[in-house]
């Protein structure tokens, strides 16, 4: 079953290229017009996928991550935007945004990015107490292979799929200190498309989830000049 990417978008004939183009990559899309209708179908539908605008009608695209984030919907987001300010593309990682694009962009590095953030799997219901499945444990985390979850106590830190990807990437070679370039390349699956402050801002962004006082990491480590690291003592 192809999977599904919904297009935020006020002007047409852009939707209309991101429709045609997607779906030549088998993928199936869904559109909306407006910040409302956008909400409204990440909600109803639920996407694999969003390529959502910043400039939109109603409601802007910033607006629309922080309500679809604040309601703990963790479908991956892909901002678009004309502007050229490097505080707006910031703004829209800190507000739980995994990725954005600048118009004008080349298709092939828009399908480029919907590959690299397009979830992997689902979460299930199963309480961690009953899964069977690999994982990995540290102190009172449990990072969830089967269901792509991370667990602290027991609760769900309802993860972006690009915070699962990090942590469990960082997690899999403790107190190993990986670059962001490397993080840039193994995680977000970048080579030369990346912007190594969207690593600072996911690290940010996970410890505000993770740690029990983010400004005192005690699981995602810095090591000042060479990247970043997991902790498990």
């Amino acid at each position: 079953m192809p999977r599904t990417v919904l297009i935020v978008d006020d002007e047409k004939s852009i939707v209309d290229i991101l429709k045609f183009n997607l779906e030549k990559s088998d993928y199936s899309t869904i559109c909306a017009y407006d910040g409302q209708e956008g909400l409204r179908l990440a909600r109803e539908k639920n996407p694999d996928l969003i390529l959502l605008d910043v400039m939109l009608p109603y409601i802007d695209g910033f607006e629309v991550c922080k309500i679809l984030r604040s309601e703990g919907i963790n479908i991956p987001i892909i901002m678009i935007t004309a502007r050229e300010e490097e505080t707006d593309k910031v703004f829209g990682l800190e507000l739980g945004a995994d990725d954005y694009i600048t118009k004008p962009f080349s298709i092939r590095e828009l399908l480029a990015r919907v590959k690299a953030n397009m979830r992997r799997g689902s979460a299930s219901e199963t309480p961690v107490s009953e899964t069977s499945g690999e994982a990995i444990r540290f102190k009172d985390i449990v990072i969830d292979f089967d269901r792509h979850t991370v667990f602290k106590n027991g609760k769900d830190l309802e993860l972006t799929q690009r915070e699962y990807e990090l942590i469990k990437f960082l997690a899999l070679s403790p107190g190993k200190v990986i670059s962001r370039e490397e993080l840039m390349r193994e995680v977000w699956q970048y080579d030369y498309y990346g912007d190594l402050r969207a690593v600072d801002v996911a690290v940010r962004r996970l410890r505000e989830k993770l740690e029990d006082n983010p400004a005192e990491p005690v699981y995602v480590m810095t090591k000042r000049g060479a990247g970043y690291f997991f902790s498990e003592e």
